[in-house]
């Protein structure tokens, strides 16, 4: 019922993409923690699988033995789909005999992409294929492009409904949490919302408290200039 995209950027930031014709996708599937890994459980979802498997790559354990270990313990294991990515941008993947078609999983270099009730095989690869070929883009739109190339390859066959994108880079909280519920065009709201968030909300974050700046920037006027120096190095880049 969804199809996903796990990733490490060369950065060291985590993200997933995913869509489906399943309603707030967002709210079960993706998990991630900055400096450790991310990963996304579908299918016949378990949300249970994320808080032990971060805990699992956050000692350093192989993603390989985690699933293994996560899926040993689930007796619905056959109707599950679990992917991840750790640190190292080692990854492992899982599809059960039981997801329905079709469904499968390809495992690249320092990415997974994964999904169940698609429209075929090439919405995995020519959503792997979109991501490789998006080296240049800032990691976000990377992964939103992607998923557009998937969707634009069939996407999930029964259609569509949510969105999300989840990525961690160097704080205890995420970078960005953006979710599209309920949408005729999922993947296209998911892009407007991420145009919007440029506006302030990225340049904001460079304000909240951080591990290297703990009480964050209070004063507004230094808050503006922030903002506006966000602006002009993003006009200075697209010129």
């Amino acid at each position: 019922m969804t199809w996903s995209i796990v990733a490490r950027d060369r950065s060291g930031a985590f993200g997933v993409a995913l869509a489906s014709r399943f309603f707030a996708v967002g709210a079960l599937c993706p998990h991630a923690r900055s400096g450790v890994g991310a990963l996304a459980t579908q299918g016949l979802v378990n949300p249970l699988y994320g808080t032990p498997g971060l805990a699992e790559m956050a000692s350093g354990s192989d993603p390989s033995r985690i699933i293994a270990m996560l899926t040993a313990a689930d007796d619905g294991r056959e109707h599950r789909q679990l992917h991840m990515i750790d640190a190292t941008g080692r990854g492992a993947a899982h599809t059960g005999a039981a997801c329905i078609d079709w469904c499968g999983h390809s495992l690249r270099n320092g990415f997974s992409v994964a999904g169940n009730m698609l429209a075929g095989p090439q919405v995995i690869e020519e959503t792997a294929a979109a991501y490789e070929a998006g080296n240049h883009l800032p990691f976000a739109e990377r992964l939103i492009a992607a998923m557009a190339a998937g969707e634009a390859a069939g996407g999930d066959k029964r259609g569509k409904q949510a969105a999300a994108l989840l990525i961690h880079t160097v704080e205890d909280y995420s970078w960005l949490d953006l979710r599209v519920d309920d949408h005729a065009e999922p993947l296209q709201e998911l892009r407007r919302l991420y145009d919007k968030s440029l506006e302030r909300y990225q340049p904001f974050l460079a304000c909240l408290p951080s591990r290297g700046r703990p009480f964050g920037i209070t004063d507004r006027t230094l808050i503006e200039s922030e903002i506006a120096r966000f602006h002009a190095a993003r006009s200075e880049a697209h010129a």
